[in-house]
């Protein structure tokens, strides 16, 4: 089936963009940028309609890339049903925001550049995806953190830009370091690193109760989620990724990077079933997070900021999904929101192309009447987070819910809370931008078809995804059910999404001073969430900051210049002491020369006499 050409074509696009792009016109940049995504989505295509129902796993071996005694690892690609899925995930949204760039991007710096850089991304993604092992996943995994840093980044020349991408670099190596360590320990204790192997091997092991080798392996695979896929602690560089072109927030930090996590903690599911208690973390760090993440994106007044923090929150909710079991729910939920956080993020770069660069909800208001399109596809993506039927969050989030009520009730009512508290931070990002009257100081206006084109895919998709049944396709590959919840709890987190919604409208539309005076009353706690739990202050205050001042201190003065740089110097000056006593010898006056060699002379003749003397 020739699988390595699906991630080939984008590298393609990127070497002739990259090498040739300075001196080739946009048009021409396009083509190469937008037509190698288009190949490789229609090579997905190609190959799952030939490759079937795909019950059993695909895969091409290439060559072998590490031998060391009994331990091969290969260069080798494969296609299961969840590889499917992502695979149709990751070349159908991109495509889909590599077209929408063309007009957003029109007017910057760069181009050709940027579209280089997201063609380098679609290759270290499909990498990932496509791996048949954990360190070929690896690369792909590090890979897309190396575009990323790029792609935040892009405007070089802001100091807000760069550090951004300082700082999504560093927390994901925090979350790498713990990823590299679980590799280790899987070629340790299994001596190889090929999926079907591994996770063989794994099916014969007992359930740990404990925190044996199976679950020290699984809580390193989660650090390495967590970094990647935004999960408390290490959650802080997602929101500060706005910092990059909105697509960037489409793309790598909605639809596809950032459910790295999330995809190898589903594909680890077999070494995670063995480990109950890295189940429980998974699960727990995800519902902190979706609601901890939730209460901040309440209060933020930034377009792009609201919906990161939706993002981090809703990564949470797979998370939760993972850790109880339910993995294809968690599955169901990446997919529909990459259909439906991608319109999200896109339509905000559509208003905010509408007001030439304006960000802050406060100048926004009345832009339905300036841009109907954006609004249509807008509140599409608006109803599908909220989880109302039968827009494609409804069925995903459900599935996530029912799982976890069976698991713990307590689990499935915080979750409820999340819905409802999501459905009213959209809503009131939505509301502001779009009724009232308008209170900015630009000229509204749509945006152009190339931009709005795939807004209204993604509206499409966002209203009808959830009726493909993605969890009855991974059957085969996550056996494993969980028993239905009653009705009424369906109905209740429906109710919670339409309360969410209605309450925005009370407070943003039907009494818009309500808010406002919402906001003096609280006080302190609008303040901490606004704030965003002051969780940026307190790591700088507590990591940060005695990082650099011990470095400062101790690493540069004590051991660089104290120790090091003593040695050396210490070396060198006293070979300029030496140095100035034979310098003596080397005067160039010939007298001088003369006396030294009678000088030598007697007191060889005298040392003779000495030895030689009588005895």
């Amino acid at each position: 089936m020739y699988l390595w050409l699906i991630p080939i074509f984008p590298l393609i696009g990127f070497l002739l963009n990259g090498l040739f792009g300075r001196r080739m016109s946009k048009p021409m940049i396009n083509l190469f940028a937008i037509g190698s995504v288009a190949l490789s989505f229609a090579w997905v295509v190609k190959t799952l309609l030939g490759l079937g129902s795909l019950d059993t796993k695909y895969v091409e071996h290439y060559f072998t890339w590490i031998q060391s005694g009994a331990l091969e690892i290969g260069v080798d690609f494969a296609v299961d049903r969840l590889t499917a899925v992502m695979l149709m995930v990751v070349t159908g949204v991109g495509l889909l925001i590599h077209i929408y760039s063309i007009g957003y991007m029109s007017h910057e710096g760069g181009y050709y550049r940027f579209f280089s850089y997201l063609n380098l991304f679609m290759f270290f993604m499909l990498v990932l995806v496509l791996a048949q092992n954990f360190l070929l996943l690896f690369v792909g995994w590090e890979g897309v953190g190396l575009c990323s840093y790029l792609l935040i980044g892009f405007y070089f020349l802001e100091r807000y830009a760069t550090t951004a991408g300082n700082k999504a670099f560093i927390v994901n190596r925090i979350g790498d370091f713990g990823f590299s360590l679980a590799v280790f320990l899987i070629v340790k204790n299994f001596n190889t690193l090929d999926f079907t192997k591994v996770f063989d091997a794994a099916k014969g092991m007992p359930t740990e109760q404990g925190y044996g080798t199976l679950t020290i392996i699984c809580l390193l695979l989660l650090v390495g989620a967590a970094g990647k896929s935004a999960q408390i602690p290490l959650y802080v560089w997602l929101p500060d990724a706005m910092a990059g072109p909105t697509p960037v927030s489409a793309l790598i930090h909605a639809a596809t990077m950032v459910t790295a996590g999330v995809y190898m903690t589903a594909r680890s599911a077999t070494l995670f079933m063995h480990a109950p208690i890295a189940m429980d973390w998974v699960a727990v760090i995800g519902l902190a997070t979706a609601f901890l993440a939730a209460t901040i994106g309440l209060v933020q007044n930034d377009i792009k900021k609201v919906f990161a923090y939706s993002t981090v929150s809703q990564l949470g909710y797979m998370f939760l999904g993972a850790g109880v079991g339910a993995f294809s729910a968690g599955v169901f939920h990446l997919m529909t929101h990459a259909f439906f956080k991608a319109l999200l993020f896109l339509g905000a770069g559509s208003v905010i192309h509408a007001l030439s660069g304006e960000q802050d909800l406060r100048q926004m208001g009345g832009l339905r009447k300036y841009t109907p399109i954006t609004f249509v596809t807008l509140m599409c993506a608006g109803i599908a987070i909220a989880g109302i039927p039968p827009f494609a969050g409804f069925f995903s989030k459900d599935e996530i819910l029912a799982a976890a009520y069976v698991r713990s009730p307590w689990m499935y009512w915080i979750g409820v809370v999340t819905a409802a508290m999501t459905a009213f931070y959209v809503f009131r990002a939505l509301f502001m931008t779009f009724f009232g009257e308008y209170r900015g100081h630009q000229h509204p206006h749509e945006s152009p078809y190339v931009m709005t084109l795939p807004l209204a895919v993604l509206a499409l998709l966002s209203a009808g995804g959830g009726f493909i049944n993605i969890p009855k396709w991974l059957d085969p590959i996550f056996p494993e059910k969980v028993e239905p919840a009653n009705e009424m709890l369906m109905y209740i987190s429906v109710a919670a999404g339409v309360v969410g919604i209605v309450l925005a409208y009370i407070m943003y539309v039907a009494r818009p001073g309500l808010a406002d005076s919402m906001a003096k009353s609280a006080g302190g706690l609008y303040n901490l969430l606004y704030n965003k739990y002051f969780v940026d202050e307190v790591y700088d205050a507590a990591v940060v900051e005695p990082l650099v001042k011990g470095s400062r201190t101790v690493l540069w003065k004590g051991v660089d210049t104290g120790l090091i740089d003593a040695i050396v110097n210490g070396v060198g000056a006293r070979s300029r002491g030496i140095g100035r006593i034979f310098r003596l010898l080397q005067s160039g006056n010939i007298r001088s020369y003369a006396a030294w060699v009678v000088l030598g002379s007697i007191v060889l003749l005298l040392a003779i006499g000495f030895v030689g003397g009588p005895r």
